[in-house]
Order: structure tokens, then C-alpha cells, then sequence
């Protein structure tokens, strides 16, 4: 959510000792923030936060607070996490629980709720923020993360079984995008299937915008796009932003990332905007490389650079001066087609000139490749997976997608390519 609350005011709740809260995150980074919290003031809160990609949850108001050991390091996964507090429970770590993935937390207790102690959470009168930790105005507090159907069962204590299940073929925890539950007084359901802050239960208990823009997304857990992957990039200085869709590197040092999800064989197409200045470059490689080392992306190459040229590097490839350049609020698309080994770069929706190569290394049987983007000198690429957005901008008028899988900017090529994403991989 990056700056970006959620607020609204608690009125008397069903209970004070019980409730379910179910929630989908993604990019659970170790920058961390708050996920949710209700506050009076620093000795009166209670909390759900990120902290070294771990969920921590506190009450001030109780001492009591839990730790989670596993940490949550995947960027492209989507994890379901429900926190269930039920005070009732006579077994004192039963009375805060949090599962992901329907796995009950690995935690260290430090104090945990009296028996039918009242929990802070569910204090009527003060402001529940979403998205940061309200005890203080830092930006470092913000979560940095994308959330997703968002539930809140006031006076219940769900299973995690309510929202989500494994599925029979998979084995993979699945969402249920229609649970069935009671949502008490205060109870609630934002962020289902798009961005919408207004509560979609019968309840009416709706959020206001706090700060920030709510930028909806087509990445959701039901279908998995890629983004860039914060773990493998190649220097610190490579930072990355707004749910790892921007990169910007302001160091005279090379600097790369690749992207989270590997091509299989099909065709793909991606857009991704220039802004700020610097140096800048954009492609594949080869998804065995190891993005922490520069040297080791660059020995296996296509990366269309800002100069105009193509530079093929140990792919038996020569380099091609197409003598189209690019620059700043420049859109560049990206196709390619693994089943007959091509790619090909598209600059404002125009091919450029000689930017078709096909050779037998480009072939799923031979080598799985994987987006990756170069930047340096202050440097910033804004890539488009298919949500619609170059960051928190949306496209200005979308091109025809005919998998309807994605929004681009301009017109999917060819026409039977799709998004980076988890359906895109099976259509």
C-alpha cells in the first residue's frame, strides 16, 4: 500500500473479547509496516505488524504481544493470514492465534491475553487504520505491501478454513472468494475483487482514505502476476517500489533486477515506462542466472538499450543498431515467443526497426527466460505487468488484449499473447 490508509471508527462492538480478521497480502518485505491497528495512544493499541518479513502482533493495553518466527520472503506468492483472538479460550496461547495459509504460526509469546480479558482491537471510539501503524507519522511505518480481500468478524472466532482450502489437485492453499460467516456489529468486507473501500457485507461500515492513492490491481490471488523480484537484484542501491513494480538505481554502478516469474512456452507481452533520467535497459535473460551478480545476467542477454541498440550477449547473437532511441515517458513493450524463438520491442506501440531475431536459444526446450531491467545514474523503469498501472499511474487508454488477461497501454503483440502471470502460464 506503500503510503497509502485506510480509516474508519469502531461503534460498540458485538464483543470485545472475540474476532476473526482474514486478509490476502503480497510483498510482505522486510521494510514491513503496519498492517492494521487500533489506537488510543501509546499505552492503549493494539497492532498487527510486518517486522524482517515476520507477523507480530501487540497490545499495549495488555502486554500482550507474539512474534512470529517464520518469515514470509516470497514476492510473488500471495499469503493468507487470519488473526483470531477469542480471550474465552482456556489455553492461553489459543487466545491469539495467527495462521498462514491455513498453517498455524510458528510464534514466541511474550504475555498473552488474561482468560475473557477485553482486547484493545476492538475498542469502540478510536480510529482502526489499515496500512500503517497510527502511533506515529513516520513514512517508515506504512505497510509495503498489496492487500486483498479484507474481512473482519466482529464476536466470532473463525478457522482459517472459512476463507480459504487446499486444493485437491495442487495441494496449494486456495482462496474462497464467498465465505460464509456472521459479521456482528462492527464487522466488515473491503478490498473484494477491486479496490473498493465500501463495506460489502450488509453492514455498511465503510473505510474513508486516510492518505495515499488506492491504486486498484489486477495482480490478486486468484491469479498471480509477476512483478520484480526484490531478491534478486544486484546491488542495494537497486531500489524497489510501489508492490516491486518500479526500479530506480541513483548510484554510478551497474544495477539489475529480474523479474519473479519464469516464461514457459507461449507467448508474453509486458510494458514498461521510462522516467528520471539516467541509464536504462531492458529484456531477458536467462531465469537459471543468479540476479545478485551483474557480470552473470549480462553474459546471457537481450536488452534493448536506451541508445537504440540491441545487445545479444552469449546467445551467439550479433548486436543491432536499430537507430531508434528512447527516453524519458517512453513506453516499451516487450514480446516474446518462446514457441518460435522470437522477441521483439515495441517503443509507444510502433515495432522497432530490426528488433526481430529468432534463433533456437530462444526456445522453451533450451533455456526458460525471464524478464530483467538495467538501470544506473539515477535510472527509473515503471513496468506494467498487466494491471493497468506504470506505478500509481493508470494507462491512458487501454490497447486491445485479446486473452483478456491484462491491461496494456497499448495493443497486446501479437494478438494471442498474454500477461506474465499464473493463468497466463495456462491459458
Amino acid at each position: 500500500m506503500a503510503n497509502t490508509t485506510l480509516t474508519r471508527t469502531f461503534g460498540t462492538p458485538s464483543s470485545t473479547k472475540t474476532g476473526t480478521f482474514s486478509f490476502w497480502l503480497k510483498n510482505l518485505s522486510s521494510a514491513g509496516g503496519g498492517v492494521f491497528n487500533n489506537y488510543g495512544d501509546a499505552n492503549n493499541r493494539a497492532i498487527l505488524y510486518i517486522s524482517n518479513s515476520q507477523i507480530d502482533y501487540f497490545d499495549a493495553a495488555t502486554s500482550t504481544s507474539i512474534s512470529g518466527t517464520p518469515q514470509y520472503r516470497d514476492p510473488n506468492g500471495w499469503y493468507h493470514v487470519v488473526l483470531r483472538i477469542d480471550t474465552t479460550q482456556s489455553s492461553a496461547n489459543d487466545r491469539t492465534r495467527v495462521y498462514v495459509n491455513g498453517a498455524l504460526q510458528e510464534a514466541t509469546y511474550g504475555h498473552t491475553y488474561n482468560l475473557n480479558e477485553n482486547s484493545y482491537m476492538f475498542t469502540a471510539g478510536t480510529p482502526f487504520v489499515i496500512g500503517r501503524d497510527n502511533s506515529s507519522g513516520g513514512s517508515g511505518d506504512h505497510l509495503n505491501a498489496v492487500i486483498s480481500h479484507f474481512h473482519y468478524c466482529d464476536g466470532q472466532s473463525y478457522a482459517p478454513t472459512v476463507f480459504g482450502s487446499v486444493d485437491s489437485v495442487t495441494g496449494e492453499w486456495q482462496i474462497n472468494t464467498a465465505p460464509s460467516m456472521t459479521m456482528g456489529n462492527q464487522g466488515f468486507t473491503i478490498l473484494k475483487d477491486g479496490n473498493t473501500i465500501t463495506d460489502q457485507s450488509a453492514n455498511s461500515n465503510n473505510f474513508s482514505l486516510g492518505s495515499g492513492t488506492l491504486t486498484k490491481t489486477e495482480d490478486n490471488p486468484s491469479n498471480v502476476f509477476a512483478t520484480m523480484n526484490p531478491l534478486s537484484k544486484s546491488l542495494t542501491n537497486v531500489v524497489l517500489s510501489k508492490g516491486n513494480t518500479i526500479v530506480r538505481n541513483d548510484a554510478n554502478a551497474n544495477g539489475n533486477v529480474l523479474g519473479t516469474i519464469a516464461l514457459g512456452n507461449g507467448k508474453y507481452y509486458w510494458e514498461t515506462y521510462r522516467h528520471g533520467g539516467g541509464n536504462t535497459g531492458l529484456g531477458i535473460t536467462l531465469a537459471s542466472v543468479d540476479g545478485s551478480n551483474h557480470t552473470a545476467v549480462h553474459a546471457s542477454k537481450v536488452q534493448y538499450y536506451q541508445d537504440g541498440y540491441i545487445y545479444q550477449t552469449g546467445l551467439g547473437l550479433s548486436n543491432i543498431n536499430t537507430g531508434v532511441t528512447y527516453g524519458d515517458t517512453d513506453i516499451i513493450g516487450v514480446s516474446v515467443d518462446t514457441e518460435n524463438g522470437t522477441i521483439k520491442f515495441y517503443k509507444n506501440g510502433a515495432l522497432v526497426n530490426n528488433s526481430s531475431q529468432t534463433n533456437s536459444v530462444f526456445t522453451l526446450a533450451q533455456n526458460e527466460l525471464i524478464p530483467f531491467w538495467y538501470v544506473e545514474n539515477g535510472g527509473e523503469l515503471r513496468s506494467n505487468f498487466g494491471n493497468g498501472y506504470f506505478g500509481t499511474t493508470a494507462v491512458s487508454s487501454a490497447g486491445t488484449n485479446a486473452s483478456g488477461n491484462g491491461i496494456f497501454e497499448y495493443n497486446v503483440q501479437p494478438t494471442d499473447a498474454t500477461a506474465i502471470s499464473t493463468k497466463g502460464l495456462n491459458l
